[in-house]
């Protein structure tokens, strides 16, 4: 079953899908909530992996981050970590407030962007029993470092001061300064990833009107300060479990968050499989949801 659902995040209203399993029989139910990629809506991976949990037994919520998607806020397109880690906790608030969830079994899984995101809420929200992620990447350390890790410390420091000069623009009273989330570029880059992000957002394999739209260029600067892993002890004793292509780029992120965890920690590495293959590809989105489910089943019965 598939239900519209809206919750507040800061005062903004929250658009969500709400699946539940066809032959619920009326008791409570464990709970994933579900964070979709930067630049991404609910509707792509996140009903993807929320259908195929719903017919394991979950409820499962997919929603879009405030400012983005069908979720109020302006401008639109804003980034902002902070407001993405509260729209997780939003949602989580909104699962326990229903009454056919139990508020004790309720999980979180966050894919790509919200794989950084999603970890860094649950840190000290304690509501989250249990905790994964699908090509988790932390964002801010991909602005601070590149994707690879390796990028050169020059870039960081063009876009720190591109950040202001918009800031002080918009004082100026001049529109916000927008970029595409996925330019043409992207399709002829030497970065894989780049060039599936590109085919995934601006092709028929992935695109919805919704998505890959645009982003404000100053938001790069409080991006560049997120951390999403600096807390990871936090999570212990909770579970964590990061699933990751053999050949993603970002695999590395996965690595690093579990290793900083304290408590029980599981990299699941799917072989042959990018980032973006993990978004929509049945021959590895179905080995990765077996292991979310039965991370899940484990860590949220009763």
């Amino acid at each position: 079953m598939k239900t519209t659902v809206t919750f507040p995040s800061n005062g903004l209203a929250i658009a969500g899908i709400l699946f539940t399993p066809d032959d619920h029989t009326g008791d409570r139910l464990p709970a994933v909530v579900v964070g979709h990629p930067g630049g991404g809506v609910k509707e792509q991976s996140p009903t993807t992996y929320g259908e195929h949990l719903a017919r394991a037994g979950f409820a499962v919520l997919v929603f879009d981050a405030a400012y983005q998607g069908e979720s109020e806020g302006e401008p639109r397109g804003t980034e902002d970590p902070s407001q993405r880690a509260e729209d997780v906790r939003a949602a989580v608030s909104h699962l326990g407030a229903r009454p056919e969830i139990d508020p004790d079994r309720i999980g979180a899984l966050g894919i790509c962007a919200s794989g950084g995101y999603v970890p860094y809420a649950a840190q000290t929200d304690r509501r989250i029993k249990a905790v994964a992620t699908v090509s988790a990447g932390d964002f801010g350390k991909v602005v601070r470092e590149g994707i690879d890790g390796e990028q050169d410390p020059a870039v960081l420091d063009a876009v720190l001061a591109q950040s202001g000069e918009m800031r002080t623009a918009e004082a100026r009273g001049e529109p916000p300064h927008r970029v595409p989330w996925v330019p043409d570029e992207m399709r002829y880059s030497e970065s894989r990833q780049d060039r599936e992000t590109w085919e995934f957002y601006r092709t028929a394999r992935g695109a919805h009107p919704r998505a890959g739209g645009t982003r404000l260029v100053r938001d790069l600067g409080r991006v560049a300060l997120h951390d999403s892993f600096a807390m990871m002890r936090l999570l212990a004793p909770r579970p964590l479990l990061m699933i990751a292509g053999s050949e993603a780029e970002t695999a590395h992120h996965s690595r690093e968050a579990v290793a900083a965890a304290t408590g029980p920690a599981e990299l699941c590495i799917i072989e042959g499989a990018t980032h973006v293959d993990l978004y929509d590809r049945d021959e590895y989105v179905t080995p990765a949801v077996r292991k979310l489910i039965a991370f899940y089943g484990e860590h949220l019965a009763v």
